[in-house]
C-alpha cells in the first residue's frame, strides 16, 4: 500500500532528518531499512544503567544496515580517562564509529572524574581516536540542571567553550536541541546564541507522534519547561485529548519562520520517537 503524502509544506525542512533510539528499543525492530532511508543519521541514546556492550552491539548492527551512527557519550557515567579511552577505541575499532553526541547525561550522581561534556573534551581523547563529528546538547529553554537559578550563564559559557573547540580543531561541531513544542522559543534561542558568536549548526529536536499523557511525562522528566504551556493548552481541548500529539504544528511554525529568513543556523530536525519507531516513521513518510 502506498503512503498517502500530506501537503504540510514540510518537505524541505524534513530533508536530512535524524532519529534517536535506545538499544532495547532498536532490538525490537527487525530491519530499520523498512522504516527509514539509509542516509538517516541515528543517535544511540545511552540511558543510565545501559551496558556499553548493548550500545556497541546496536552501533555495529545499525552500521551494518547502512546507517550513519552517533552514540551518546555521557560524562557522568564514565569513571576515568582510561574507561573513556576504552569506550572510544571500541567504537572506532569494533564498529567503525567516528561520531558522537557528548553530554553530561541524566545520572543523578557523578560516577567518576567527569561531570560535563567539556570535561570529556579536555582529555584530548576524541581527537586522538579520530572522532571528527561531534554534537552537543542545545538548550533553547535553559537547563536547570546546569543553571540552577533558571538563568543561562553556565550554559552560555559551555557553548563558548564548544565554539572555541571547533575553531581549534578540524572536528565538525554542531548542537542538537532537546525536544520543544514552541518554534518561537527555538528561533529566539538560535538568534541569541548567534549574536553571541555561536554560529554552530543547530539540529532542532521534536517529539514524534505519541499520546499526550506520554509526552507530558517525558517533558517533565527532561526539564522541558517554557514550552509546556503548549501542551497544557492542548490538554484543555478535550477533542485533542482523543488523538495522538503530532509535531506538525511546531514544525510548521519553524518552517514559516525559516522560509522568511535568508540565513539560519538550523540545519535539520532530530526526532525523539517517544510514541514508537513505527509511528514516527509513518508520520515522517507522510509529511516528506
Amino acid at each position: 500500500m502506498e503512503t498517502q503524502v500530506q501537503n504540510t509544506g514540510l518537505h524541505e525542512l524534513l530533508k536530512g532528518y535524524s532519529l534517536e533510539v535506545m538499544p532495547r528499543t532498536a532490538a525490537k525492530i527487525g530491519d530499520f531499512g523498512q522504516f527509514f532511508h539509509q542516509d538517516t543519521l541515528i543517535y544511540i541514546a545511552h540511558i543510565e544503567g545501559t551496558p556499553i556492550s548493548e550500545m556497541l552491539d546496536t552501533a555495529k548492527r545499525l552500521k551494518s544496515e547502512g546507517f550513519a551512527i552517533m552514540p551518546h557519550i555521557t560524562a557522568r557515567t564514565i569513571g576515568n580517562s582510561d574507561e573513556l579511552e576504552t569506550i572510544l577505541k571500541m567504537y572506532r575499532d569494533d564498529a567503525g564509529v567516528d561520531s558522537a553526541l557528548l553530554l553530561a547525561g541524566g545520572a543523578k550522581e557523578v560516577y567518576g572524574d567527569f561531570d560535563s561534556s567539556m570535561a570529556l573534551l579536555k582529555t584530548g581523547l576524541f581527537d586522538k581516536y579520530g572522532f571528527k563529528n561531534l554534537h552537543f546538547a542545545g538548550h533553547p529553554e535553559g537547563n536547570t540542571d546546569i543553571d540552577k537559578n533558571g538563568m543561562t550563564e553556565n550554559v552560555d559559557k559551555a557553548l563558548v567553550f564548544k565554539k572555541d573547540y571547533s575553531n581549534l580543531t578540524d572536528a565538525s561541531v554542531a548542537l542538537t536541541t532537546q525536544f520543544s513544542f514552541d518554534g518561537n522559543a527555538v528561533i529566539n534561542w538560535v538568534r541569541r546564541i548567534g549574536e553571541m558568536g555561536i554560529d554552530l549548526p543547530v539540529y532542532v529536536g521534536v517529539a514524534g507522534p505519541t499520546k499526550l499523557q506520554t509526552l507530558i511525562k517525558f517533558s517533565l522528566a527532561c526539564g522541558v519547561g517554557p514550552s509546556m504551556k503548549v501542551l497544557k493548552k492542548r490538554a484543555r481541548d478535550i477533542s485533542k485529548l482523543l488523538v495522538p500529539y503530532e509535531p506538525t504544528e511546531v514544525l510548521q511554525q519553524l518552517n514559516d519562520i525559516l522560509t522568511s529568513q535568508s540565513n539560519s543556523q538550523i540545519r535539520g530536525i532530530h526526532f525523539f520517537p517517544l510514541g514508537g519507531i513505527k509511528a514516527t516513521s509513518k508520520w515522517i513518510m507522510e509529511n516528506q
